[in-house]
């Protein structure tokens, strides 16, 4: 007959308890030791990108600005109200497509760091909740780039007085695009964000079914601020905000299931 301490549930307990001490025993200033060996990283992967495509920022700058080039009458074209925009603006850019890129490792470095103190189960859960939160933001990205942006700018353009040509300063161009992006990016972790709040049992899926309809009102309310001041825009926003909603309680529906098993 096997003794207490060789079961299992046992080792596994005494497995947490030792984590646990070891965590507990480590200085504060070892954890911020560690912790600035995992920035200094993520600053080093950021710059050494970056620095990689600096010589293809302005190819960056033509390929974001081409679904508004194709948008512009023949005879318009954008325009540089600052000295310094034509050089800072790429500059700007190329910076935001190397955090995006290194994104996944920045992500990885804080996995890291938070690793030790988690539990099997919690470990289990969590890689695949931040794989999945990374994918869902570059999807969003591109929904932005390849859908969203062409029509809204085609709504903006169309309606323009005949009489006045659009010509974009290419700083507002900019900061439009990267605003959009940013936006439909974090739209695009609803899913993640509904699973999540499902895990730790903040809500449940029948909670939301009964609230539904005040989320998808909440959702075309969150759109209209955020935004650009025209129905296309916010119905491009809320609607895959509802649905994205929808696929979270999907999930959460299967993980519930599963632990009423």
């Amino acid at each position: 007959m096997s003794s207490p301490s060789s079961s299992p549930l046992t080792q596994t307990t005494l497995g947490n308890d030792d984590q646990d001490a070891k965590l507990e025993e480590m200085p504060i200033t070892k954890h911020l030791m560690i912790l600035r060996r995992h920035l200094f990283k993520m600053v080093a992967a950021i710059l050494v990108l970056f620095f990689c495509l600096l010589p293809f920022a302005n190819r960056t700058y033509q390929i974001l600005s081409e679904p508004l080039r194709a948008q512009l009458p023949v005879n318009s074209s954008m325009i540089a109200t600052d000295v310094t925009a034509t050089f800072m603006a790429p500059f700007k850019l190329n910076f935001f497509v190397a955090l995006m890129l290194v994104m996944p490792f920045i992500i990885y470095q804080i996995w890291s760091y938070a690793k030790p103190a988690l539990y099997e189960k919690e470990k289990s859960l969590a890689l695949p909740l931040l794989i999945s939160s990374i994918a869902l933001f570059y999807i969003g990205i591109a929904f932005a780039y390849f859908i969203a942006l062409p029509s809204i700018l085609h709504f903006f353009i169309s309606v323009s007085p005949e009489t006045v040509a659009p010509m974009t300063d290419i700083n507002s161009y900019l900061a439009f695009c990267l605003k959009l992006f940013i936006v439909f990016g974090l739209t695009f972790e609803i899913p993640v964000i509904t699973l999540l709040l499902i895990l730790i049992g903040v809500v449940t899926t029948q909670s939301l079914i009964e609230k539904r309809r005040f989320i998808i009102v909440g959702c075309f309310f969150v759109s209209m601020f955020v935004t650009p001041p025209d129905a296309i825009s916010m119905i491009m926003l809320a609607v895959p905000m509802w649905l994205l909603f929808e696929l979270g309680l999907f999930f959460g529906r299967i993980i519930e299931k599963r632990k009423e098993v």
